[in-house]
This record gives C-alpha cells, structure tokens and sequence, in this order.
C-alpha cells in the first residue's frame, strides 16, 4: 500500500454512474464506493475531484469504480511533520527535486507492483487520463532525482488551490518524503489550503495528515471550486 492509499473492493451494489453528474458522495457508505462505469477520460476526472471523488479499479477489463471514502485523510501544506532524519536529508545534497519534468516516467513507477501488493491500479488506462490531464496543466509531478536516475517522486491533480494526491513511489530511501516535502513547501508558498491525501495510514499519520469526516471534506472542495487552478507547467520557485 503507498501513502497515497486506496479501498478495497466494493461489499455491496451502488448505482451505476450517471453520463453527466455523480450521484452526492455524501451518501455512500463508510467504505466510499460511490459510483462505477464511465470513462476515465479529462472531462469525468475534473468532474470527480471536483466532488471529492476519485477513481479506483484493479483492471482495465473491468468497470471504473468511484470513490469518496470517510473519514477522508488531509494535511495543509503547511502542517507537514519533518523528522531530525527527514530534515537532515533535505539539507543535504544528494537529490535534486523537479516538477513537472517526467510525468509520464513518475505514473509509469507509481504503476509498477510493489513487494507488498503485486497488482497495480495504475492501469494503462488510468495513467492515459492522468497523462491528458497533465497536457492541460491540472495534473503535476515531482520528481526526485539521485545522480541523474530517477530515485522517487509522486503526482496528484491540482483544482483550485487544493492538491489531490494519487500516488508516490520511492527507490531509494526518503526519496519520496523528499518530493513531498518540496511540494507542500511550495503549496504553502502559493496559499494551497489542503492535500488530499484520500485515505489514512500510519506512514502518512508520521507526516501530519489527519483525519476529517468526509462531510467536511467535501464542503472543503465546494468552496474549492470557485478559486482558480493554477494552470500549466509548473516551476518550483526558487
């Protein structure tokens, strides 16, 4: 399971999804399943993420599964937990941490099976939507970068002034808390509010996300919606 978690698979039956609007998320169950069936095409993630909800499926072959979980797992950019050891390794000069320069190569590692869970949902499928939502500056990447190889990184949609976070992955130790890091240093600069971090975990509680019912996370993201995204390539600032 990465920081960026998803459920299991669904327990009950649920409505298949409406063409052009989701069914209220704030009537799901606890588990979060809200919806299946549609597309995973640019236009359906906006509208997704712009309810609190995200897409979450084991194989291309089968339907698309939504979800809006509670409680919800968050953190302000600002309330990121740094360690001794996490702070030492930011000070030190071992990666260099990008964004937005290889977002193709992050969702191509954050797809690859880890040794905990040899499947992905990170389907081909998946990260071609993630991909077009890249080209139109409302998905991002940060990478972090060991002697030139790519050693960690993750990439999340950015809608208003809140980061959805989908996935991390790591190579070599720390190398993802590190992207981290350098995102929500940068997300605070630019007055973001929130990280979605979908569900909790005990390595994501080390980093200072919290829980918070899903009814208040989702007025969060309707109040989101009337702030302008920060669009395009992004650049950290220096």
């Amino acid at each position: 399971m990465t920081p960026f978690g998803h459920p299991r698979a669904p327990s009950r039956t649920v409505a298949p999804l409406a063409r052009s609007a989701f069914p209220d998320p704030n009537l799901a169950p606890a588990e979060g399943l809200v919806a299946y069936g549609g597309d995973v095409g640019p236009e359906r993630l906006i509208d997704a993420y712009s309810h609190g909800i995200f897409p979450w499926f084991n194989d291309d072959d089968e339907p698309v599964l939504w979800w809006s979980p509670d409680p919800r797992a968050v953190m302000a950019p600002g309330d990121l937990r740094i360690s001794r050891s996490l702070a030492k390794r930011l000070r030190s000069d071992r990666f260099r941490v990008t964004v937005d320069e290889a977002f193709a190569d992050v969702t191509a590692a954050c797809a690859q099976p880890r040794q905990s869970s040899p499947g992905t949902w990170i389907t081909p499928r998946m990260r071609a939507g993630y991909l077009a939502l890249h080209e139109m500056g409302l998905a991002h990447s940060v990478e972090t970068w060991c002697e030139d190889e790519l050693a960690g990184g993750l990439y999340g949609v950015s809608l208003g002034r809140m980061f959805f976070g989908e996935s991390m992955f790591t190579r070599v130790s720390d190398a993802s808390k590190v992207a981290l890091a350098h995102l929500a240093h940068q997300l605070d600069a630019w007055g973001f509010t929130l990280i979605d971090c979908q569900l909790p975990n005990e390595h994501l509680a080390t980093l200072g996300v919290r829980e918070i019912p899903r009814r208040d996370f989702l007025a969060l993201v309707r109040a989101n919606n009337a702030e302008a995204s920060r669009r395009g390539r992004w650049t950290f600032d220096r």
